[in-house]
């Protein structure tokens, strides 16, 4: 909380006004005393004058004070005092009187002096303390910054690197694989009458199969073609598929038949959050059943995932209430969807977990060109 300033900061913006304020002190304590005169005695008039003097010390000003003890003195010695005329002789016990009137109210005068010398240092003080304050805000800020630009660049770059290493699979292993199949089916055919051999080469072109099969999953997996050929539903459709011949889970797809193309980035998070949630699903939650709606809602796309398993341990859920570490998948749902502007809503009892990501829809980013691929079998989801 910062130190009020006094009221002649506030009010007093004219170098007149604060001796006008003090004039009128000195002569409401003047004129308070001669009505009071005939009670109390002129031994109040001093008081009262005192009374004005700190008055004018604390909120006009030391000029202001020092024209009102001058001003004070005066009435002393040719106002108030009987007899009253000009120019009379004061006695010992009035000038004892004046003496320790003037050393009062010089002794005010000074206090007040100091105590408007050390508020403008703790004005001062304070002014510096705000400066440093927000000098370390905007550098904590920039800092925060830098570290959200630092996971954005992460994340893309791990986008870009599965999907190198997709592409590199597919057009140089896979083809390579092909070329050897083909060569072993030809040798199969030559080789028929040999039974034993013919045998031994059926398993090895069936293994060959199979490791291509293996190479198409997991070139599929680390960036599904149908994501960027054909959009999100039917890469959904797709991987939906897949995941429940692999993992014995109904999968149970509410995708709009009219759903626009979004953005790249849009479209990739979504496919990992969804992929995420569903392996989540199959590790975690023991249930028969997997429920993924997706539909646009103004200018965002909403996505909710259901199951009904046993739902997210209670421990968990506080320790992930109150600010606790949550699991990489979690995490790294959240950070995909927060670089984008979206938010991720987690429900869980035991009845099972609600997962709901709202995402803005960017009006700017359009998807890039489609690649033309071949469409990939259930399987390989």
């Amino acid at each position: 909380m910062g130190i009020k300033p006094p009221l002649a900061a506030r009010t007093l913006k004219i170098r007149v006004v604060p001796y006008i304020l003090a004039a009128a002190a000195v002569v409401v304590a003047l004129l308070i005393s001669s009505a009071l005169r005939p009670w109390v005695g002129d031994g109040v008039a001093y008081i009262l004058l005192l009374a004005a003097i700190a008055f004018s010390a604390w909120y006009c000003g030391t000029g202001p004070s020092i024209f009102a003890v001058v001003l004070a003195m005066a009435n002393a010695l040719y106002g108030f005092m009987p007899p009253v005329h000009a120019f009379r002789i004061l006695t010992r016990a009035d000038l004892v009187t004046l003496l320790v009137f003037l050393f009062s109210s010089t002794a005010l005068v000074i206090m007040a002096e100091f105590r408007r010398r050390h508020y403008e240092e703790l004005r001062k003080s304070q002014g510096e303390l705000e400066s440093l304050v927000q000098q370390r805000t905007a550098d904590l800020d920039a800092a925060n910054q830098s570290l959200r630009d630092l996971s954005a660049r992460l994340l893309k770059s791990q986008d870009e690197e599965r999907r190198r290493i997709a592409r590199e699979l597919h057009d140089s292993v896979g083809q390579l694989l092909a070329a050897l199949g083909m060569n072993l089916s030809e040798v199969r055919l030559d080789i028929e009458r040999l039974a034993k051999t013919a045998n031994a080469l059926m398993d090895s072109e069936n293994l060959v199969h199979e490791m291509t099969t293996e190479v198409r999953t997991i070139s599929h997996l680390l960036h599904p073609p149908l994501l960027d050929e054909a959009g999100l539903c039917s890469a959904l459709r797709w991987y939906g598929d897949g995941f429940a011949l692999r993992s014995k889970i109904k999968v149970d797809l509410d995708l709009p038949k009219d759903f626009n193309r979004l953005p790249r980035e849009s479209e990739t998070a979504i496919f990992r959050v969804i992929q995420e949630c569903l392996t989540n699903i199959h590790r975690h939650s023991e249930s028969p059943i997997a429920r993924i709606r997706l539909w646009q809602r103004d200018d965002h796309v909403m996505v909710e995932i259901e199951d009904e398993g046993k739902g997210i341990p209670p421990e968990k859920q506080i320790e992930m209430a109150s600010g606790g570490t949550p699991g990489v998948g979690i995490r790294g749902m959240r950070e995909r969807l927060r670089q984008l502007g979206g938010a991720l809503e987690i429900n869980s009892s035991e009845s099972g977990t609600v997962i709901v990501v709202q995402l803005p829809i960017s009006e700017t980013s359009t998807p890039e060109s489609p690649v033309q691929v071949s469409n990939p079998s259930p399987a390989a989801a």
